[in-house]
């Protein structure tokens, strides 16, 4: 049976999981970045998220905004319970001295593979894309992902912006 999932899913997914591990992997090392090279990445892999919800319960609105609800809710934890000590904001060149951190690649891959195993349980099963505590597990779940990854977009503009007004007021 996993054989003949993986022989019949498309060659392009295959290419997204490599280029999603391989930026995974570059995140864990220290690194510098542009603000916004660092803050960007968010917007689309929560888009990705939502249209993971969107295409798999399309039909049960209230998956989406199950899908808002565990964003905003893991948004306003992450942002509370992630520190900004390690992270480094050089205003003048508006650049980032990023620790390496596991986190983005956890994301990554839990999307990824939530939407991978998502997609292949709809097509063995059709009847749980009309599942109602499934459509609304898998919607928080993928909230969950995507809030914390805008958190940290967050968390870095937050710091951007301080150190803006910091020199701005000195």
């Amino acid at each position: 049976m996993l054989l003949h999932i993986l022989s019949s899913t498309p060659k392009w997914v295959f290419v997204l999981f490599a280029a999603l591990l391989w930026l995974g992997l570059q995140q864990m090392q220290p690194r510098q970045v542009s603000l916004n090279r660092a803050t960007l990445l968010p917007l689309p892999m929560a888009g990705l998220s939502l249209l993971g919800v969107a295409s798999a319960f399309g039909n049960l609105p209230v998956a989406l905004l199950v899908w808002l609800a565990g964003t905003a809710l893991a948004f306003a934890a992450a942002l509370q319970l992630q520190s900004s000590a390690r992270i480094h904001y050089d205003a003048t060149n508006r650049r980032f001295h990023l620790p390496g951190s596991v986190v983005p690649l956890a994301l990554f891959m839990g999307i990824f593979i939530t939407k991978y195993a998502v997609g292949v349980s709809i097509g063995i099963q059709a009847s749980l894309a009309h599942d109602g505590t499934f459509a609304l597990t898998v919607s928080t779940l993928y909230g969950a992902f995507s809030g914390i990854f805008l958190a940290r977009a967050a968390r870095l503009w937050r710091l951007a912006l301080q150190q803006a007004n910091a020199l701005q007021t000195a």
